[in-house]
C-alpha cells in the first residue's frame, strides 16, 4: 500500500510548498544547483525545515520513484466535496466537470489532472472503490496539477450524474459509436465520464448519459489510452469556450 502522504519529484514538491501542505522536505545530502537554491529559498519562506538525507534513504522513503532529490511529507491530500463544487459554480453559464469510472492508472489519473489544470476543469470526480485514488505518482505525474484541481471521491457515480443534471449539466459519455466529438456541441455545464483503460464506460452509465461522444479512428488499435482520449475532449470544451 503506498504512502499518500508522500509526495516526491521538482515540481511535485514546489507546488505542494506553495500550497503550504508540506509538513517535512527531504533534499538529497549531495544535491546542488539552481533547483537546490529555489527549494532552499521557498521552504524558508514557508517556515519547513529540510532534512538533508542520503539517495539511499530518499529512494526507501519514495518506495524507488523517480524523486529527483526532492521528497516531502505532506498533509493527506483534501478531497472536495460535491456539494461544495455545485455551489461554487451555481451562477456559472459554463462549467466542466470530469468524471473518471474506475480509472486504475495513477499515471493516467496525474496526466489527466494537468491537462484538466491546463483547460480550466471545475473539478474531477472519482469513485471510492475499485478505482486508483490521489498517491505520490498520481501527483509526480500531474507535475503540480493537483494542487490547483479539485477531487472530488463519491461512493456511488450513478447517483453523482443524478446530481449533477439537477444541477443542470449535460451529461457525456465516451465510446466506439456516439457522435463525433467535432460535431459535439458543449455548450452550458457538461459533465463528461471517461471510463476505465480496458473494459470503458459501465454499461449502467451509458445508458444514464445524455450522449455518447466518439474520437474517429482509422488505425489498427481500436481505442486510444484515456488520459489521451481525456485530454482531446477537454480541449474541445476548451476550444468552443474561446
Amino acid at each position: 500500500m503506498e504512502n499518500t502522504d508522500i509526495i516526491y519529484g521538482l515540481h511535485a514538491v514546489t507546488e505542494s510548498l506553495n500550497a503550504g501542505v508540506v509538513n517535512k522536505l527531504y533534499v538529497e545530502e549531495k544535491l546542488r544547483g539552481k533547483n537546490v537554491e529555489k527549494i532552499k529559498e521557498l521552504a524558508r519562506e514557508k517556515k519547513v525545515n529540510i532534512s538533508w538525507t542520503p539517495k539511499t534513504e530518499l529512494n526507501k522513503i519514495s518506495e524507488n520513484g523517480v524523486h529527483q532529490g526532492f521528497v516531502a511529507r505532506v498533509a493527506e491530500f483534501a478531497y472536495a466535496e460535491l456539494a461544495t463544487i455545485l455551489a461554487q459554480i451555481s451562477n456559472k453559464e459554463a462549467a466542466t466537470i470530469l468524471i473518471l469510472d474506475e480509472l486504475t492508472d495513477p499515471h493516467n489519473l496525474g496526466s489527466i489532472a494537468r491537462t484538466a489544470d491546463a483547460t480550466g476543469v471545475d473539478a474531477i470526480i472519482i469513485p471510492k472503490h475499485r478505482s486508483v485514488g490521489i498517491t505520490p505518482i498520481a501527483v509526480k505525474a500531474s507535475t503540480g496539477a493537483l494542487q490547483h484541481v479539485p477531487v472530488v471521491r463519491v461512493t456511488n457515480l450513478s447517483q453523482t450524474l443524478d446530481k449533477l443534471k439537477e444541477a443542470g449539466f449535460w451529461t457525456f459519455g465516451t465510446d466506439m459509436d456516439g457522435t463525433t466529438y467535432s460535431k459535439w456541441n458543449t455548450s452550458g455545464k457538461v459533465a463528461l465520464v471517461i471510463g476505465n483503460e480496458g473494459k470503458g464506460i459501465g454499461q449502467n452509465l451509458k445508458k444514464q448519459v445524455d450522449e455518447m461522444i466518439t474520437i474517429p479512428m482509422v488505425g489498427h488499435v481500436q481505442s486510444l489510452n484515456a488520459s489521451v482520449a481525456a485530454s482531446i475532449l477537454m480541449y474541445e470544451i476548451f476550444r468552443n469556450k474561446m
